[in-house]
């Protein structure tokens, strides 16, 4: 070491920008042993010392704790072994913080009460097996008991699935999906468009859904900027009226015209990550007008 008399502690600080503190700390515990002492007893380091320092460094910086990091530099701990078990962990975390950051950004939006706040915490929080019973139990009480064959298809597109990280609105819509599947006025809501919707197939004999119905026969009344009280929309009130008994259809139209089933139906598209529906208000509010536009005039 005559020629390579090595790194005094304060070289090394200034090399790796750990104190003096730090450095005497990790040499005192066998981290990062001195290579030799000067005839004076001071402690010096060589090139590989130095190069320990830095993953010392490195890897606190990323959070390990000193026994795991005294594995690695020792090699009783595979690095590559570490590091995934460390990623791992992180991913929790990141997961728990992006809940956090998600409730707490809807309680800012909505100025929630502490009560609703502590309650969407509690939805954020949900496992996954948990979240697909809350949401199994909503879709029974929707269709339990009704034989439509298109329910089973339906209820499964009505299903959210929140992927295993998911983004802030992810999380933000799926607090929000979750609080109107457990409103039992929603639920009553469901309930009562699903038992119209089985009601129509047993009387009428339907066969196609009578929402797409409604949606592909008005959209181009909507597109023309037709008035509801023209002759041109009792052209298209004709066409509805002879599929579906007009009483039946007002009673209908006043059901499913209901903001919270396209509020749902809008955060089941950003969860699931599909393109946002086309809203159906317009052409409900559209064929409830014209209906009773037609009524009047008749």
């Amino acid at each position: 070491m005559d020629d390579d008399p090595g790194y005094s502690i304060g070289e090394l600080a200034r090399r790796t920008g750990l104190t003096v503190k730090t450095i005497r700390f990790y040499s005192d515990r066998g981290i990062v042993a001195p290579s030799s002492r000067t005839s004076s007893g001071h402690r010096r380091y060589d090139t590989d010392a130095l190069a320990q320092l830095e993953l010392v460094r490195t890897l606190r910086e990323l959070g390990l704790d000193l026994a795991t990091v005294r594995k690695v530099i020792d090699s009783e701990a595979a690095l590559s072994d570490v590091a995934t078990a460390h990623l791992q962990a992180l991913e929790v975390q990141i997961r728990v913080l992006r809940l956090r950051h998600a409730v707490l950004t809807a309680a800012a939006k909505r100025g929630s009460s502490p009560e609703e706040m502590t309650l969407m915490h509690q939805l954020a929080k949900l496992t996954q097996d948990e979240r697909r019973r809350l949401i199994d139990d909503f879709l029974a009480t929707t269709f339990g008991g009704l034989d439509h064959p298109g329910f089973a298809g339906l209820a499964r597109s009505m299903t959210p699935e929140l992927p295993d990280s998911p983004e802030a609105e992810q999380v933000q819509a799926w607090v929000e999906l979750a609080g109107l599947a457990q409103d039992p006025d929603f639920r009553a809501l469901m309930r009562r468009i699903a038992e119209q919707l089985d009601t129509d197939r047993a009387d009428v004999g339907l066969r196609r859904d009578p929402i797409a119905d409604i949606r592909d026969t008005v959209a181009p009344a909507l597109e023309s900027d037709i008035d509801p009280g023209s002759p041109e929309a009792a052209e298209v009130v004709s066409v509805l009226t002879s599929r579906h008994r007009p009483d039946d259809l007002l009673d209908w139209l006043d059901t499913v015209n209901d903001s919270r089933r396209d509020r749902y139906f809008e955060l089941l598209a950003v969860i699931n990550g599909w393109a946002p529906p086309e809203s159906l208000t317009p052409a409900l509010q559209w064929l409830s007008q014209a209906l009773r536009d037609q009524r009047c005039t008749a």
